[in-house]
């Protein structure tokens, strides 16, 4: 994750407009190290990725995983820890949603990227439990599927 936002901050630098032209004041401006300059992108795409809904979803480009990104640059970020924790209860929602389209391996997912954040939270521990649910739902759809077929070739097959 990390190095494919430093490619990000790569490809933002080299696109950037020269300095030649800049009056002082711009030019003056302090750069930011490589740390600052990383937790900066990375609450950048995150804020951009809760403005655009996308919390835990899709994978790789989604406001929990860039918030997660900073705290293993900044564990003690204020601005990631509180968002984390504001978005929480909407993005164990979408969790549930997920579960409910059948998306399980998605949800599983979803479930453990929240856990990376709060790993005792009750909800989660629900979430878990409704996944276990749907899981045996699913196998047990699957096996009468898989009976109703046996029996229907073995009807074909007395037939011939």
């Amino acid at each position: 994750m990390l190095a494919g936002v430093a490619a990000i901050f790569r490809q933002n630098a080299a696109a950037a407009p020269s300095r030649a032209g800049s009056t002082a004041a711009e030019v003056t401006v302090a750069p930011l190290d490589d740390g600052q300059s990383g937790r900066a992108i990375l609450l950048g795409l995150a804020r951009d990725a809760v403005h655009d809904g996308r919390l835990v979803a899709p994978a790789g480009s989604n406001a929990f995983e860039f918030y997660l990104s900073v705290l293993q640059l900044d564990p003690q970020n204020r601005t990631a820890h509180e968002v984390l924790r504001e978005f929480f209860g909407r993005a164990a929602e979408e969790i549930e949603r997920t579960i409910n389209r059948n998306e399980l391996d998605e949800a599983r997912r979803e479930i453990d990227l929240l856990r990376e954040f709060d790993s005792n939270n009750f909800t989660l521990s629900l979430l878990g439990g409704k996944l276990a649910a749907a899981r045996n739902i699913l196998t047990r759809q699957h096996e009468a599927e898989a009976e109703r077929i046996r029996q229907a070739n073995a009807l074909h097959g007395a037939a011939m």
